[in-house]
């Protein structure tokens, strides 16, 4: 059997050899300053990790590009208050982080897409102070939409 892409055991398989991963914006309110940037660093050490692929600058075989379109901090799992008086409170408190990308294979134009969106949340304890589970959230988060964007370009999965 012979083959003309490039196989590893991450489950990459593309004959291409670069790829240019622009920076991601920041399209939300909520998102921290520097989120946009630690994205779009984190996604070229993955896929520089997962595959056998050069991450460069320019005229790249592949392209993948996007925005921080959520991130959103929203109250789940109510629990009644027992007291008329009282508003229900929420038990659990979920962070949500979308991305929308655009993913182009100059060597394969049919595995390439447009304005697709990549999402993920994690929950914490009501009881947390956000600001000291931010960090492991968004490491959670960000590591799942990784995975599901590497798996959509490279991994055609």
């Amino acid at each position: 059997m012979v083959s003309c892409g490039v196989y590893s055991f991450t489950g990459a398989s593309t004959a291409a050899e670069t790829i240019v991963v622009a920076e991601f914006y920041n399209n939300t309110d909520l998102a921290p300053a520097n989120f946009a940037q630690t994205f779009t660093n984190d996604m070229k050490d993955y896929y520089q990790r997962n595959s056998s692929l050069s991450v460069v600058q320019e005229n790249g075989q592949l392209r993948i590009e996007g925005t921080i379109v959520e991130y959103a901090i929203r109250p789940i799992a109510p629990v009644a208050s027992g007291n008329n008086q009282l508003a229900d409170a929420a038990a659990l408190t979920r962070l949500t982080i979308a991305i929308k990308a655009s993913y182009e294979d100059t060597l394969e134009p049919k595995n390439s897409f447009k304005d697709k969106t990549f999402s993920f949340y994690a929950d914490f304890d009501n009881t947390q102070d956000f600001t000291s589970v931010q960090e492991q959230l968004e490491k959670k988060i960000i590591d799942q939409v990784l995975l599901d964007i590497f798996n959509a370009t490279v991994a055609n999965w």
